[in-house]
């Protein structure tokens, strides 16, 4: 969302009205999840998606109809046998998507709340930031409130990875973690290797020891933490403070045999084993990789499946849901 709402600054600065299509709902395979944004400007441009290209070219006519008019409209998009390649998705899948001109400021998607947009009725466009307590929690979505259909869009900072060791594969991580729109930060005590110059795809990076600079970040349940610096001096200090913590996934890079000896000094500095089960060691999914780059994508993959709660398999092999919601 965070691309998107650059985009449409961009645009306004210019003088241009826009129009914003968001997934509300999908049903069966979807290509882009709820909350998917599509921003049109008036002169055609398009920004984001809606279907990774399936319906992109009829919400966009959609889009200047509603700019000229100023009335929001709520699309449904699915298979159907004369459509599948024209308008439609050849998935399998349907999705509602709802288009509304832009004529005020939208919420800053970093704070935490429910942004309330009304899908239908008289009063089908507006928006309110939700009270606290009124919408239970759980991940965006359609629902009924107060007698209205409501699209419910839960707003708050991205996740976030957290690397302890200035390395290339740092870079990597933070770079490929940068693409998903994830907040990043290395942490190293080594000024030498903690700058900005060899980390500049890091939002922070910070020159302290593990437990201090563990401390000052703060990792919490959107936290993933990757430990990269191969040295026992750093290792078992940073795993500690992290098993110890609220990340969901930590992880520490190594052969078999230095994941053994690091477990012992885990042990010895008394960490218990239901928080040694969390460590992820040696980290990563198994791609082969071998350069920096790789490992970044092999560490990553299973951060994200950990955070889905998936295996990390094959999807060939795999039945059910390809898409997850979080």
């Amino acid at each position: 969302m965070r691309d998107v709402l650059s985009q449409i600054e961009q645009w306004r600065a210019r003088g241009e009205r826009l129009a914003l299509a968001t997934v509300v709902a999908t049903r069966r395979s979807a290509p882009r999840p709820v909350g998917a944004k599509l921003a049109v400007s008036e002169r055609g441009e398009l920004f984001g998606s809606v279907s990774g290209g399936c319906v992109e070219s009829d919400v966009a006519v959609q889009a200047e109809e509603v700019i000229a008019s100023g009335g929001p409209r709520l699309l449904t998009y699915g298979i159907t046998d004369d459509q599948a390649w024209e308008i439609g998705l050849p998935c399998g899948g349907e999705i509602d998507v709802f288009v509304e001109r832009l004529d005020s400021d939208l919420p800053d998607p970093d704070e935490p709340g429910v942004f309330l947009t009304v899908l239908e009725g008289a009063r089908r466009g507006e928006h309110r930031l939700a009270d606290p307590g009124e919408i239970d929690g759980g991940p965006s979505r359609v629902l009924e409130l107060g007698g209205e259909t409501v699209f419910a869009e839960v707003l708050g900072p991205s996740p976030r990875l957290v690397v302890i060791g200035a390395t290339d594969t740092a870079e990597a991580l933070c770079r490929a973690a940068q693409a998903l729109g994830w907040r990043t930060a290395v942490a190293d005590p080594r000024p030498a290797l903690a700058t900005r110059e060899r980390q500049p795809s890091a939002d922070e990076v910070v020159v302290a020891w593990p437990a201090e600079a563990l401390e000052r970040l703060a990792p919490d349940r959107d936290t993933a933490v990757v430990v990269l610096t191969h040295e026992e001096r750093l290792d078992v200090p940073a795993l500690k403070s992290a098993l110890a913590g609220d990340a969901f996934y930590v992880g520490a890079i190594g052969s078999r045999r230095t994941q053994e000896k690091r477990r012992e000094r885990l042990r010895e500095a008394g960490v218990g084993e239901d928080d040694l089960e969390r460590l992820a060691g040696p980290a990563g999914l198994d791609l082969g990789a071998d350069t920096p780059a790789e490992t970044g994508v092999s560490i990553l993959a299973e951060v994200l499946a950990v955070r889905a709660g998936r295996s990390g398999g094959r999807l060939r092999d795999r039945s059910g849901r390809i898409h997850t919601t979080i």
